[in-house]
């Protein structure tokens, strides 16, 4: 479990194809690996991977090919800035949102641009996942929580101050056309089932369209 607050960010060292898989080497001066052990959980631009091997600098984790299919991976390059965050402890600060490190699809940055010191951005999330989003939500992009200042459809659209610009991968790498992993709120997620097994009776019944928007949720007290 994350909280979306990025601790430092690394640069990929190394992609190495290992039986249809990937070895993913990932290179972090910043980032503190004296608590790090063999089977931790690092996110990794949002996505939870697993420490299989582990330097003083530097980690390694194997990306299955079910993960690059439904990730931003395939952007990456040698060199590329990558968003890191250790999995939380019961002491950490709460200062994201929850995450669950599991990518829900991939988004695509459609406008970028300065407003004034902070950016602009508006991001094409899938359309089976727009109807998770909400305006004033939370949402996880590349790892980071963010909040939505508006969603129209299946564009969300959000202003990144200059300090969440600067450490993280954001200014280094978002463009037009950029891909990003997307990761909806979990509690939306719940919430849709908790409301379909209400409806249906059961939990195994074929998933009904969803009954959860804006209006519901702002009767319920989820939005102001």
């Amino acid at each position: 479990m994350f909280t979306g607050i990025i601790e430092s960010v690394g640069y990929v060292k190394a992609m190495q194809p290992v039986g249809g898989d990937i070895r993913l080497v990932i290179e972090s001066n910043e980032l503190d690996f004296s608590d790090v052990k063999l089977g931790d959980s690092i996110a990794s631009n949002g996505i939870c991977l697993t420490v299989v091997e582990f330097g003083f600098n530097y980690y390694a984790v194997d990306v299955s090919r079910e993960t690059i299919a439904r990730t931003a991976l395939e952007e990456l390059k040698i060199g590329h800035v990558v968003n890191l965050e250790k999995a939380m402890l019961p002491t950490t600060r709460f200062g994201g949102h929850i995450v669950a490190g599991h990518v829900d699809g991939v988004g695509v940055v459609s406008k970028l641009q300065q407003d004034a010191r902070s950016i602009y951005i508006e991001i094409e999330v899938p359309q089976e996942l727009a109807h998770y989003t909400a305006t004033k939500g939370s949402i996880t992009v590349d790892g980071i929580s963010l909040t939505t200042n508006l969603v129209r459809d299946n564009i969300v659209s959000l202003n990144i101050i200059p300090h969440t610009a600067q450490v993280t991968n954001i200014a280094k790498h978002w463009l037009v056309g950029s891909k990003v992993n997307i990761e909806v709120d979990i509690v939306a997620r719940y919430l849709e089932r908790l409301l379909n097994k209400s409806q249906t009776g059961t939990m195994n019944a074929p998933n009904p369209k969803s009954q959860i928007t804006e209006a519901f949720l702002a009767e319920n007290g989820f939005m102001k």
